[in-house]
């Protein structure tokens, strides 16, 4: 399974939406160079409220390209970096990912798929009515989250638009994601 990175997107100061970039830089057990969210351990504000010891499993935020179309058919507005994404990527499913998956992005940076985001309210206090679109329940009454996945940088490099991104699964059983 294939890809490719259509916006790259970063953000030095809290900040629900991150602007977007030419380019991106990744940095090996940190995340995105310059991005508020970069760390070893944990920097989102509600986690560091419960414990800023906890490893950062959130360093760099992916959704697929293909949400917005969906909530545009909803009558939402969503642009790449609007969600607070750092890459947004067209053409690989990355919902379906299982933990541990790498994704092989432009000329050298890895990332390991750790969960999924977990969208909060924030999202409706972006556009009124959004978190219902991107957090629903299955036939089964099993929890969706369509808001993207999270992962880790296991090798660092330049991220551009257009650049491609190959999907590596993990030996052992398909473990699908929770929410990190």
């Amino acid at each position: 399974m294939s890809g490719r990175v259509t916006a790259v997107s970063s953000n030095g100061e809290y900040s629900f939406t991150k602007p977007n970039r030419d380019s991106v830089r990744l940095l090996a057990g940190l995340g995105v160079e310059g991005d508020v969210h970069a760390g070893v351990t944990v920097k989102h504000r509600s986690r560091v409220a419960q414990d800023p010891t906890q490893p950062n499993l959130r360093q760099v935020h992916l959704i697929h390209e293909e949400l917005f179309a969906e909530v545009g058919e909803e009558g939402f507005a969503v642009a790449p970096g609007e969600l607070g994404e750092n890459i947004t990527t067209r053409g690989i499913d990355l919902l379906g990912l299982p933990v541990g998956a790498l994704l092989r992005v432009g000329d050298s940076a890895v990332l390991e798929v750790t969960g999924l985001r977990n969208p909060c309210l924030q999202i409706d206090n972006f556009q009124d009515g959004l978190l219902k679109q991107v957090v629903g329940r299955d036939e089964a009454g099993n929890v969706v989250r369509k808001a993207g996945i999270m992962s880790i940088v296991r090798e660092g490099g330049v991220v551009r638009p257009g650049d491609t991104i190959e999907m590596e699964l993990p030996s052992g059983p398909h473990r699908p994601l929770g929410s990190v």
